[in-house]
């Protein structure tokens, strides 16, 4: 494996111990737009991705009714289908945002997103809608792999992982607004019109980014589109020690995000008996994952990016353990299973961003590519880790607690392969130093 020396000149600075200067070279170019500005665009562009998974919820009863779906934990398909196509069409479209810029790419992606919508609001059988919704998925990973790009152009560091802790904040309040969405326009309409709201939701985003969002990478910067740079590329991604172990800690962390997902609908409303409050109790947790990210980007900077999600992936881990345990013992109950998923669910905040920016650092000279490959096997690993999951579902939480317990070691082990047995420490021991 590769040592992040090698692969950047802030890693190059860092590694001689010069912390002061890690900390001038921070803003790599600026995006020409306010900060604010530029924040929401990425935001609301990875947002989409959240709109796109979430507003389905409420629906997946009705969609499998209107499908004809017998069996109930095939609804889970249609969550399925969009992360395949999200999480394998990043794959594609890295190489192509290091080649071509990120703009194009971008704008691109959003317009085979809302076209993609198109095709998901006129579908009438449940193989029409998965085609659609994998190929909606394949436009908004090209949106996320440009989006992302962006961030590393202008950012590195602790700076990048306050940027990507305010994106965060963002895409997990979606949740919180999401699902109430989605069940408001069953009370009034056909859950067609839910895949409408995606489709202006693409159509905005497309405009705005089009109109706004600048060219970030200069043209004697980008990588030609032939077999042996992509495949380089490739390699570099997946053999720099920190990023492949931060990439993998990431899918495992999403693994459980993604089960819960999947799981959420039947444990709220089969279990528990929430019926139309479930969006209620959804967004209450969803609450709380935002709040994370928000005060993850005010404590990343003096704190580190390591110290915060180390100590997150071990709350993570022993909360998922009492998720299982309960229902061993005859304890489960709804304060109880709410109470331990929104604290989960916290400790994901403090560990999406943070594994994500720390799985890019590394890898600026191929970021286009370096985000696709995190995207698609953080993307892709857990969402068939979270269907895994899925299928397991008994009629009990203990599945879900399972798939936290288990993926959150499985987490631990990454963060001590990628930084060589060693937790909580800032890169070179340095409090000032850039992470």
């Amino acid at each position: 494996m590769k040592d992040t020396s090698e692969l950047s000149d802030t890693s190059n600075e860092l590694a001689a111990g010069d912390s002061a200067s890690a900390e001038n070279i921070e803003v790599l170019r600026e995006p020409g737009i306010p900060f604010a500005e530029f924040v929401s665009i990425i935001a609301m562009i990875m947002a989409l991705n959240a709109m796109a998974i979430d507003v389905m919820l409420p629906a997946l009863p009705a969609i499998g009714n209107a499908l004809n779906i017998i069996e109930e934990n095939n609804r889970q398909l249609v969550l399925l289908s969009y992360l395949v196509g999200f999480g394998g069409g990043q794959l594609f479209f890295g190489p192509v945002t290091d080649a071509l810029g990120r703009r194009k790419v971008l704008v691109g992606g959003l317009a085979i997103y809302s076209l993609a919508s198109i095709f998901c609001v006129f579908a009438t059988d449940l193989d029409q809608l998965l085609v659609a919704r994998i190929l909606q998925g394949v436009g908004c990973a090209a949106a996320r792999v440009a989006a992302l790009s962006v961030v590393r152009d202008c950012y590195t560091g602790r700076k990048m992982g306050k940027v990507m802790s305010l994106v965060m904040m963002v895409f997990m309040a979606v949740p919180v607004i999401a699902p109430s969405i989605g069940q408001a326009v069953l009370l009034i309409a056909g859950w067609h019109w839910i895949f409408a709201l995606l489709l202006l939701s693409g159509v905005i985003m497309m405009l705005w980014s089009a109109m706004r969002l600048p060219e970030t990478l200069a043209p004697e910067k980008r990588r030609p589109m032939v077999v042996s740079t992509i495949t380089s590329a490739y390699r570099t991604a997946v053999t720099t020690r920190i990023s492949f172990g931060y990439m993998l800690g990431t899918a495992f962390i999403f693994g459980g995000l993604f089960s819960f997902l999947a799981m959420s609908q039947q444990i709220f409303v089969d279990i528990f008996g929430l019926g139309t409050l479930f969006p209620i109790v959804f967004a209450a947790i969803a609450v709380t994952m935002a709040g994370a990210s928000f005060t993850n980007a005010q404590l990343v900077e003096a704190i580190g990016m390591r110290r915060l999600s180390h100590v997150a992936a071990l709350i993570y881990t022993g909360l998922g353990l009492v998720v299982f345990l309960l229902p061993l013992f005859g304890l489960e109950n709804f304060w109880a299973f709410l109470v331990l998923t929104t604290l989960i669910m916290t400790s994901f905040g403090f560990m999406g961003a943070n594994f994500n920016a720390m799985a890019m650092e590394p890898l600026g000279a191929i970021a286009g590519t370096a985000s696709s490959v995190i995207g698609t096997v953080s993307t892709l690993g857990g969402a068939v880790l979270g269907f895994v999951m899925g299928q397991l579902f008994n009629g009990t939480t203990q599945p879900l607690g399972l798939a936290f317990t288990v993926y959150g070691l499985c987490a631990i082990g990454c963060i001590l392969y990628a930084e060589r047995g060693r937790m909580f420490h800032a890169l070179h021991d340095s409090p000032a130093s850039a992470e």
